[in-house]
């Protein structure tokens, strides 16, 4: 990656992947990060371990590591005047 971004005049755009940090990326000359589609796959990834959870064990533990109602409310409440 390194040796791309210094090839070119124009900033590099890189596909977020494991074993790379924001920090790593930036000292290599990466411009911009994007990460497709891997929060969509993530929230599906846990949507299908919920689901399973519920279906071969009739329990639901998963239900700990949901966001509380009042905050997911207060992420999408309208900013005050």
């Amino acid at each position: 990656i390194r040796t791309l971004c210094s090839a070119v005049s124009k900033p590099v755009n890189v596909m977020a992947r494991p074993g790379f940090t924001i920090a790593d990326l930036a000292m290599a000359g990466v411009k911009r990060l994007s990460l497709g589609p891997w929060l969509t796959n993530f929230a599906y990834g846990m949507l299908e371990t919920a689901a399973r959870e519920i279906q071969q064990d009739g329990t639901f533990g998963f239900t700990r590591a949901a966001m509380p109602f009042g905050k997911l409310q207060a992420l999408f409440a309208k900013p005050s005047a």
